[in-house]
């Protein structure tokens, strides 16, 4: 955290430049700032200049950091509420970003388990000939418009009868259709499914496949170290803003 003045010492004012060049930004990302609400209210001089302080200093280096963990839309939403007063909101919003990731680990691991069994399991005999897409969408437990919308994402390849062209859907095709809807049930979202059965279709082996779900449960937990940072980012700052507050009203009566 940058430091305070001592007491008595002027407080040192920052130029645009100089706050631009210590968080390694250009001038005009600050202003960005400053509009969405990352850094308090800044003044400006009789001639109009903004003038800058320590306490804008620090709320660009702790948004970023609270960026790097929680997204730059949820830091918007934190730094807002904490420069309104409304420290108990920006509280929730960590508290929901950390909640989120929890449900994203466990709808993964769920994933993985369900995954891994259907994977294992012997295919129906109703899955050893080809299907139309609604008997498909039957056997599979989904509707017909949303196996189109897995093939319009590029996630099922299924061929067409020549003489109606209806989708036929070959049991190898049906095999990847149930293991989507295994994963999609989990809640698993398309930016890990595409991998996923990608993986399975390039190598045939779905153990490569349950390797992507590993690897992404990895990333989870590296975001969850830098949401951590984030959050202590903050945590930081809101005592320095206390003690910054205590220091200008003096000890309580």
């Amino acid at each position: 955290m940058i430091s305070a003045r001592s007491a008595g010492e002027p407080e040192r004012r920052w130029r645009l430049v100089e706050l631009a060049r210590m968080a390694g930004v250009s001038p005009q990302q600050v202003r960005n700032y400053i509009d969405t609400g990352l850094l308090p209210p800044v003044e400006r001089t009789a001639s109009g200049y903004r003038i800058f302080t320590a306490r804008h200093a620090e709320a660009l280096v702790t948004a970023r950091q609270i960026a790097a963990g929680h997204g730059w839309e949820r830091a918007r939403v934190i730094m807002n509420a904490v420069h309104e007063g409304d420290v108990a909101a920006a509280l929730a919003a960590v508290d929901a970003g950390h909640a989120d990731l929890a449900r994203e680990r466990a709808g993964i691991a769920a994933a993985a388990e369900a995954f891994a069994a259907a994977a294992a399991a012997d295919p129906p005999p109703s899955s050893r000939r080809n299907a139309l897409i609604g008997q498909l969408a039957r056997a599979i437990g989904v509707r017909p418009p949303v196996l189109r919308l897995w093939e319009q994402r590029g996630l099922l390849h299924p061929t067409r009868d020549r003489a109606t062209g209806y989708r036929i859907f070959e049991p190898a095709e049906q095999r990847t259709a149930h293991l989507i809807a295994v994963l999609r049930r989990g809640n698993v979202p398309f930016a890990i499914v595409h991998p996923v059965v990608e993986t399975m279709r390039a190598t045939g082996s779905t153990t490569r496949a349950l390797a992507e779900l590993a690897r992404r449960d990895a990333e989870i937990e590296q975001t969850s170290r830098r949401r951590l940072q984030g959050s202590a980012a903050l945590l930081a700052y809101l005592d320095h803003e206390r003690g910054d507050a205590r220091a200008l009203t003096g000890p309580p009566p």
